[in-house]
């Protein structure tokens, strides 16, 4: 082996060629015919393209050692635009003569060793001149080594230092070199390229591993010869290929070429002259951006360069655009708008302060004039907005000009920060107008300019491979140490940090970060989540440095849990490795806190589901932590926080979306604490955050809810704190602010936020209601609406080879407009001085007109552009809508009546229109309008153009752009047709509003080329939706009329008349609705109605199936109970034996129900379902006797129609009617036309307390489709439940299909997670069966179309105790909705977390039950046990004492220490307190207390607190926030580790031993007995939880062993160490465990104190 390889590298040394650099001898002219050509569009033929074409004579003279000159000779530039190849390239004169006497100066450079060095011109010469000069030098960049044939290295290039392969040979025959040089451009080290509006932007690396939308290489062909002293070029030829899709290459991509060629042609004996010119450095051969093509895109029209001309234009534009968008917007707008800003981006801010003084007091100019300045995104618009509209103005000014309003103000400033470039210049400006003291005096600016100034901070570094660390200094410097002890400065200076996302400030967010053992624990909660949160924009730079601090406050669990689940968010935004995220499992998995846990698992669990390649690597990690977790988080309740991620993204067209939602609760209350969500796109391998918005709920829920003036009584307040201060170490908690508060974020960068508070509410009602409001209405207003847009302006500008750049561009430019007239009547007329509520008592009619419209013109751009020409191949949309409305409204409270109309209004001939189309584009820089090609031919020539101009370079890539198979005449011909336009038109007639709708759409693509999705869109697409009125249909206004109670039979227009329909006897469901709505008609003893227990097992035994003889007896049973009650019940006198008989039968099929249900068996188990029994013996006398109502009836009108010329009734009529003596109500739906007979008739009938029966009947005279719909209540066993069954008679084809659709969308899999049981259906009918299954949960019997019985649990608890339904009113369960219930026995406790365990309660001494923990002190509940069988409940609310204790079986309440009779009568005390008896037991009620219920037995108890209370009680019964893992809070907020210990340390102590009915114990911390050695060292131990213990003078009568913890000193140490144990020990670490006795109950002897 070691042979083989000697022998090939032999080999390989001996074929070396050894060569040296290029040669220019001196004293010698080289000359060279040099052309380059750019093109761009399609690869295929028969396509429009657009390009240049540059010829010239290359000199190239030596002047020194390695100094030389280059200069140009017949120069010319020519243009292309029309199909490739056929059309012929055009001269463009303009644009040589522009550049001619840059060309005629001479450049210099140095080179050597085949580099390119420096580059020196005369000034003067533009930097489009010195690139072209960079191109042709380029070819001449050779890096050739004297060892190696085949050999790659990175080389310096026009588009920066790019991987380079080089490939030599020799041609002996012809004593030529023939040299390759390919360089790849998607692997540069210092590419050249230029982004702009793709800051906001993050690049998907991974998204461009695999597939790419931008790929460029280059290959160069050289033909050397050897002369003395090195080699010199004859023939060169590159080629450029520059690829570009918004999708993947899959699916198809548009292509810029760029060739070159130097052909050597002579020498020239004699050397260039050099000039007498000053020659400046121009740097290198790197091309240089020009800077005009920054603030220039793609130019369609013509702008002036002169000033006078540009103020001229400016003007008649803005006339332009006042004037034609006044009513609609005018097609050109979005056009008319580009052009304006294009020339504002041309004037100095000098200029634009005179245009501004010059319009500032025409709103209407002003305003376009403002929204134009706006997008300019220049430093003058800065430096304008600075002196015209920050600055404070002479009040001799303010009187004499209209200043914008801030509303005005506030829409520039914000859009003008996102638009401007973020350089050097535009930060000083910043820094200027925020170091200036009169700035702050305004807020409003305040805000906006410095969270402006952090997002330019954000776009200027987002541009910048290095960013300085003092850029954020203004910021720091703006607030000084005073300013920054306030709330909302803090947060302020947080919000511009955060969107500045400059690492240099980390340190500064890390002083408010609650670190442990910082002075920024001492901040509030809200600092220390914008503190948080402010590290998200840092995380996408410095990921690393972030996450630190992430997991440091996420694994800090004495932090409150919102801000741990934040610093959960912050960390997955940094996409953490997979050892970061396995050590989150673990903490997780340990986590006792249930609100951080779930948030984190749904967290990772909804990442494990991402898509994107963004997100791959952190979606495997989060995968394996799943495992590790396990499925046990997943079960938790929605109550407890959640993170929701949900992704979409489509590899081959590299689109994508994602949303994110956060829900963040710190107790399981209705209203989380904050939410948050949060949209992302992926487009062409880039993904950008669009839009996030947040809100924090606060204390938002206790501010509806409960009551403030109710709780401002310091009595009470003083008497609760009593109780509480002889708790050791109590800890309030902190108080819920009543405020709300919400941001909004744009990009990543946050725009606006507030705090919600009383005062903005009511500024907010303020300025929309009001006298004024009114009066202007009565007077008439009119309000125009004009809105310019620039959407997206986002470029990237990189070079060719040939020093001409290429840009890909999107823009999108939009107007949008409105039109408003209000105008109000009211009659009669308002005094002066009227109140709103006069207007109740007035006639009073609106008329309104809006008209908005809105056009939108985008393009997509790819090919050349400079300030001199441009060529490009352009997808241009266009999008315009147009809706008027006119609308009359009338309003009558006196008369019960409302009317709508809708009037007539001219109606555009297109309501809405698409277009699409490509094409290629050339213009010049003198031409006023561009010239356009369609992309496909409107017609193939007939010939090739014979007047192509002769190239070499053009004929070669005609050539090349073919397919290898080269196609005929005939198949190319055959191709081409196959570009058919596709034209489509869809109308339909919509009588009702006389209007004839039309869908137009017109398609023609290059799908035919190749079936991608570019090729699809590349064409000419249009749709277009228009409206016309039907001729002979005139439709002069809609109506929609409201009449309601006695007058609503006036308004309406058709009568109803129902006729008798016959109805068969002997069908069970039509007889008994025939009983119910026409009692008169058959057999009068058939007339008296069943129970409705007995009812439902009758129906539905009359439907069991037959196939089973255990079946038929059931069936034959239910039917001899039904028929035994049918006949007991004829007469009232026999009722009540009939309803026991019916019940007793019923209760024994109840069982046997029950046990069949267990047992999954037969659906005919399910015929006697309700055990309930009403008696309805006298529900004849209540039921109609007639079929219709009739008019006298009606309770409600609403009728829709249109009011036609031809007085031709159109619309349809609603009529409601009522009877109440029968508990009846009817709905007919009836069309207004005369010859039309097709009704809708819903009657409904309450034919007990615990039945309702209702039918549907529909069709010509309500007579084709009838469905009976039941709903009826009952028992199932002994659970209350509710029934609703459909059964219909006949339904159309259509719902049956709607229905099928309906129930094969429900995913089994989802059904067959709830079914507990399954059975056959012998009905054909819909039942669906509910019953409780707990207090508050229910379970489902449901019955399908497919005879299937379903048993089914849903998984979800009710905010409610369903046993209320039936009981109390509706206050009262929206009082009890979400409240967390506490309840004990005499065996067990059950906390407000369901958290069950047994409580010891000392003797004689009170324990809090349930307080609330905040400094609001709003109630507290104390347990006092005199002995095990006697509880006694003391309630301190309000300014009353409630105690509830039993005597002599009997219950007793005192109020304030006396007797109050509550059997008689409920006691209402004047603060919403209620207290009334229920039962055997007595309920104290105060709901705006937060105290939803206490509920008092003799044996047991039982507390509710209302949702909003949530987390912030304490006692016995806990927090109530859902946190089962951390349930032993004792008062000092330490977390007990047993119940003993917990129960005891809420024991309020006694104080003094000589009150027989105090307390005789206390807390203490008590010494542990033995000593322990621990580290070789004797220590004496004392608890850090406090023991309960008899006072000074009694003596333990029983006691109870608890576990608690210890802290040990040594026993060397002084005694005042040794017994400090009270207070210091308890804040002390645990050093171990051990047993102590604590005293239960006490006797005391004479001698206490």
């Amino acid at each position: 082996m070691r042979a083989v390889v000697l022998a090939l590298t032999v080999a390989f040394v001996g074929d070396e060629t050894v060569l040296t650099a290029l040669e220019f001898a001196a004293g010698k002219t080289y000359v060279y015919k040099y052309e380059t050509l750019i093109l761009g569009g399609l690869p295929e033929e028969g396509l429009a393209r657009a390009g240049l074409n540059f010829t010239s004579k290359v000199l190239i003279s030596a002047q020194g050692q390695n100094n030389y000159m280059l200069k140009l000779e017949n120069y010319e530039f020519y243009e292309y635009n029309g199909i490739w190849p056929q059309e012929k390239f055009v001269k463009a004169s303009t644009l040589t003569s522009e550049l001619a006497g840059q060309f005629d100066k001479a450049v210099k450079f140095e080179y050597a060793g085949g580099m390119v060095d420096k580059m020196y011109a005369p000034q003067g010469v533009s930097p489009m001149v010195l690139n072209i000069y960079r191109g042709i030098l380029g070819v001449l960049q050779l890096n050739i080594k004297k060892t190696h044939n085949v050999y790659e290295l990175q080389e310096a290039g026009t588009q920066g230092i790019c991987k380079t392969l080089y490939a030599i040979s020799e041609d002996e025959k012809a004593e030529r070199i023939l040299l390759t040089k390919t360089r790849d451009m998607n692997h540069c080290q210092e590419k050249v390229i230029r982004d702009m509006g793709l800051a906001y932007t993050e690049k998907c690396v991974k998204c461009q591993d695999d597939i790419k939308n931008l790929r460029g290489t280059t290959t160069y062909s050289y033909i050397l010869k050897e002369v003395e002293g090195g080699v010199e070029v004859q023939d060169v030829r590159a080629i450029e290929l520059i690829q570009f899709s918004p999708f993947s290459e899959k699916k198809g991509a548009a292509q810029m070429e760029t060739r070159q060629s130097l052909i050597f042609q002579e020498y020239r004996q004699s050397g260039m002259t050099p000039i007498s010119a000053q020659y400046v450095h121009h740097g290198s051969l790197k091309y240089e951006i020009p800077t005009e093509l920054i603030h220039t895109p793609i130019q369609m029209i013509k702008t002036g360069s002169k000033n006078p001309l540009v103020m001229f234009q400016i003007d008649e534009i803005l006339k332009h655009l006042v004037t034609h968008n006044e009513e609609t917007v005018h097609e050109d707008a979005p056009m008319k708008f580009v052009e304006l800003f294009q020339l504002l981006r041309k004037m100095k801010h000098e200029d634009l302060a005179n245009l501004w003084k010059k319009y500032i007091n025409m709103p209407a100019y002003r305003r376009w004039l403002l929204d134009s300045i706006t997008v300019t995104a220049t430093p003058a618009s800065l430096q304008f907005f600075k002196d015209q509209l920050l600055a404070k103005q002479p009040l001799a000014n303010q009187h004499q000009v209209e200043q914008p309003t801030i509303f005005e103000v506030a829409q520039a400033l914000i859009g003008s920060i996102h638009m401007v470039a973020a350089n050097d210049e535009s930060l000083e400006l910043f820094r200027m107008v925020i170091n200036n003291e009169q700035f702050k005096e305004k807020p409003l600016q305040r805000e906006i300019l410095l969270l402006g100034y952090g997002t330019m901070i954000y776009r200027h570094c987002a541009e910048m491979a290095a960013c300085s660390a003092e850029l954020p200094k203004p910021i720091y410097d703006h607030f000084t140490k005073t300013e920054l002890e306030k709330e909302e400065n803090v947060i302020l200076y947080l919000k511009a940090l955060g969107n500045a996302g400059h690492p240099a400030s980390l340190k500064k967010i890390s002083k408010y970060l609650p670190i442990h053992g910082t002075a920024a624990t001492n901040q509030p909660t809200k600092v220390h989540a914008e503190a948080i949160m402010a590290m998200r924009n840092i995380a996408k730079k410095e990921p690393r440095m972030v996450q630190e601090y992430a997991l440091q406050l996420f694994m800090d669990k004495a932090l409150p849990p919102e801000l741990r689940m934040l610093s959960c968010i912050v960390m997955f935004e940094t996409r953490p490795p997979m050892a970061l995220v396995i050590t989150l499992a673990n903490i997780v998995k340990r986590e006792k806190n249930l609100q951080v846990a779930s948030f984190t698992y749904s967290h990772m669990k909804s990442l494990t589901r991402s898509t994107s390649p963004i997100h791959a690597s952190l979606a495997a990690a989060c995968n394996v932590a799943l495992r590790i977790l396990g499925p046990q988080l997943d079960r938790l309740s929605l109550r407890y926080s959640r993170a929701i991620h949900m992704e979409t993204y489509n590899s081959p067209y590299m689109l994508g979306a994602a949303a994110s939602a956060f829900y963040i609760n710190d107790a399981a209350t209705i209203l989380p604490k904050s939410i948050m969500a949060k949209t992302r796109a992926y487009i062409a391998g880039a993904a950008a955050d669009i839009l996030e918005f947040g809100v924090r709920t606060e204390g938002l829920q206790e501010a509806l809810l409960k009551n403030p003036s109710l709780l401002d009584n310091a009595d009470r307040i003083n008497k609760m704190k009593r109780v509480i201060s002889a708790l050791s170490q109590w800890r309030s908690q902190p108080n819920s602010k009543p405020l709300a508060s919400f941001y909004v974020k744009i990009f990543g960068q946050e725009v606006a936020y507030a705090n919600i508070d009383k005062t903005l509410i009511d500024h907010a009602i303020g300025v929309r209601l009001g006298r004024e409001a009114v009066q202007t209405l009565q007077e008439g207003a009119s309000y125009h609406f004009a809105k310019p847009l620039l959407i997206t302006e986002v470029r990237r500008i990189l070079p060719t080879i040939a020093g001409i750049p290429m840009e890909l561009g999107l823009y999108t430019a939009a107007v949008t407009a409105a039109k408003i007239k209000v105008a109000a009547s009211i009659t009669p007329a308002l005094l002066d001085n009227f109140a709103l509520a006069d207007l109740w008592q007035k006639d009073i009619r609106l008329n309104t007109e809006i008209r908005p419209s809105a056009v939108a013109n985008s393009f997509a751009v790819m090919g050349v552009n400079t300030a001199y020409v441009q060529a490009a191949l352009v997808t241009r949309a266009k999008l315009n809508f147009t809706s008027p409305v006119k609308i009359a409204a009338s309003l009558n409270m006196q008369e019960e009546r409302f009317k709508i109309e809708a009037l007539p209004v001219a109606v555009p001939e297109t309501f809405a229109a698409a277009e699409v189309e490509s094409f290629a584009t050339t213009r010049m820089s003198d031409e006023t309008a561009p010239k356009l090609n369609p992309i496909i031919p409107v017609k193939r020539s007939q010939s090739r153009s014979a007047e192509i101009r002769t190239s070499k370079i053009a004929s070669s890539a005609a050539f090349s752009s073919k397919s290898s198979e080269i196609l005929s005449q005939e198949e190319q011909a055959a191709r081409q047709n196959q570009s058919r336009v596709l034209k489509k038109k869809y109308c339909s007639k919509l009588v009702g509003v006389g209007l004839k709708a039309c869908l137009k759409v017109a398609t023609q693509n290059v799908g035919y080329l190749q079936d991608a999705a570019l090729y699809k869109v590349a064409g000419r697409h249009a749709v277009a939706l228009s409206f016309k009125p039907i001729e002979g249909e005139n439709v002069e206004k809609l109506e929609m009329e409201v009449g309601v109670g006695q007058k609503a039979a006036e308004k309406l227009i058709k009568q109803i008349t129902l006729s008798q329909e016959a109805i068969r006897e002997g069908r069970p469901i039509l007889m008994k609705l025939k009983r119910i709505l026409v009692p008169n008609v058959g057999n009068s003893s058939s007339s008296s109605s069943s129970s409705s227990s007995t009812s439902i097992s009758s129906s539905s035994s009359s439907s069991s199936s037959s196939g089973s003889s255990r079946s038929r007896s059931r069936r034959r049973s239910s039917s001899n109970s039904s028929s035994s009650s049918s006949s007991s019940s004829s007469s009232s006198s026999s009722s009540s034996s009939s309803s026991s008989s019916s019940s007793s039968s019923s209760s024994s099929s109840s069982s046997s129900v029950r046990s069949s249900i267990r047992s999954s068996s037969s659906a005919s188990s399910l015929a006697s379902l309700f055990s309930g029994s009403s008696s309805s013996s006298s529900s004849s006398s209540r039921h109609s006797r007639n079929k219709f109502l009739g008019s006298e009836a009606a309770i409600l009108a609403v009728v829709f129609r249109a009011v036609k010329a031809n007085n031709k009734m159109q619309g349809y009529q609603v009529t409601t009617y009522l009877d109440k003596p029968t508990a009846r109500l009817q709905v007919i739906l009836a069309p207004l036309a005369v010859d039309y007979n097709w009704k809708v008739c819903a009657d409904g009938v309450l034919s007990s307390e615990h039945k309702a029966m209702a039918r549907f009947r529909w069709g010509p005279e309500c007579s084709k489709y009838d469905t009976t719909v039941t709903a009826e209540t009952g028992l199932v066993g002994k659970k209350p439940a509710a029934r609703l069954r459909v059964h219909w008679k006949r339904i159309s084809s259509t719902l049956k299909h709607y229905a099928k659709m309906a129930s094969k969308g429900i995913p089994s899999r989802m059904l067959s997670d709830l079914f507990r049981g399954k059975d056959r259906n012998s009905t054909k009918q819909i039942s669906l069966t509910v019953f409780k299954a707990s207090d508050r949960s229910l379970e489902f019997i449901w019955k399908t179309l497919r005879r299937n019985v379903y048993r089914l649990h849903l998984p979800v608890n009710l905010p409610f105790d369903i046993r209320r339904l039936f009981n109390d009113s509706v206050d009262d369960i929206i009082s009890n909705a979400g409240a967390a219930e506490c309840l004990a026995t005499q065996e067990a406790m059950k906390t407000f977390n369901n958290r069950t365990y047994s409580n010891k309660t000392p003797q004689s001494c009170y324990q809090i039950l349930a307080a609330d923990c905040t400094d609001d002190l709003k109630f507290i509940v104390l347990l006092k046990k005199d002995d095990p069988e006697h509880n006694h409940i003391n309630i301190k609310i309000a300014d009353i004492d409630v105690d509830l204790y039993s005597r002599n079986s009997e219950m007793v309440v005192e109020i304030n220490s006396r007797e109050i009779p509550i059997r008689s009568q409920s006691y209402q005390h004047p603060t919403a307190i209620k207290v009334r008896q229920i039962g055997e037991g007595i309920s104290v009620v105060a709901p705006k207390y937060g105290l939803t219920e206490v509920y008092f037995e003799k044996s047991s108890w039982k507390i509710k607190v209302a949702d909003w209370m949530k987390g912030q009680t304490c006692g016995l019964c806990g927090k109530a926030d859902g946190e089962i893992r951390q349930e032993y809070r004792t008062p000092s907020g330490r977390l007990a580790k047993n119940e003993e210990s917990h129960a005891l340390s809420w024991v309020v102590p006694g104080k003094s031993c000589r009150d027989a009915n105090e307390c005789r114990l206390k807390h203490e911390s008590v010494r542990l007995e033995k000593q322990v050695d621990i580290r070789g060292q004797n220590t004496r131990c004392y608890s850090v939880e406090p023991v309960l213990r008899c006072l000074p003078g009694c003596f333990p009568v029983k006691t109870s062993k608890v576990n608690i913890g210890f802290h040990c000193l040594p026993a060397g140490e002084s005694s005042n160490k040794k017994t400090a144990g009270s207070n210091s020990t308890r804040k002390s670490s645990e050093d171990l465990r051990e047993s102590a006795d604590a005293h239960i109950a006490c006797r005391c002897t004479a001698q206490c104190v």
